[in-house]
């Protein structure tokens, strides 16, 4: 039986924490835009910063759907979900409003450095930090989610991305759709991308 709370408990973070991928879902406002579903992983890149406010870093490589939703005035809708693919079957979702902190935001440096060194080494394709202010906290059973075996991390990213330069790094998002606008047009990341601070 499901069950919603007040907020993220010990429990639930340490649940969170656990999983080594989640999934986040946003839209535009207009009815006919497109509902956007993005898997999330590499391990340490999110984190539950106190009882109803959760912040995981956006990385490139992908569109920047969910920055252009959570960007457009008077939306910020966003829900997260983990589920466990082993042990007791539950699933776990946060419902709220977020946030992108972008890299010349003044808490870029204090909330960068809330994840782990080894999570996030050199900042690397980090392209903005998405901030989720919980609204509704909730459980349900997974009964229907398979058992699966959890093996390992892929390590092809973060040595794909490590390996560039700022500069790099930021014609490779210039040189990609969906990256300054979403599908529907929205405005999305700006190009090129503000500097990184200095570490």
């Amino acid at each position: 039986m499901g069950k919603t709370y007040e907020h993220i408990d010990g429990r639930l973070r340490a649940f969170i924490e656990e999983q080594p991928v989640f999934f986040t879902a946003t839209a535009p406002l207009s009815g006919d835009g497109h509902v956007n579903l993005s898997p999330k992983g590499r391990k340490g890149t999110l984190v539950v910063l106190d009882e109803l406010t959760l912040a995981y870093v956006d990385f490139g490589g992908s569109g920047a759907e969910t920055i252009a939703h959570l960007r457009e005035p008077g939306n910020g809708r966003i829900t997260l979900m983990w589920t466990a693919f082993s042990g007791p079957p539950t699933v776990v979702r946060v419902h709220g409003t977020g946030e992108a902190v972008l890299r010349d935001d003044p808490r870029w440096g204090e909330l960068f450095a809330r994840f782990p060194a080894e999570a996030v080494e050199g900042q690397g394709s980090a392209r903005a930090i998405v901030l989720v202010h919980a609204r509704r906290v909730s459980d349900a059973c997974g009964f229907a989610v398979p058992v699966m075996e959890y093996r390992e991390d892929r390590s092809l990213h973060a040595e794909y991305f490590n390996r560039q330069t700022d500069e790099e790094f930021n014609a490779y998002c210039e040189r990609k759709e969906h990256i300054g606008s979403s599908l529907d047009g929205l405005p999305a990341l700006p190009l090129p991308l503000p500097p990184l601070p200095a570490e």
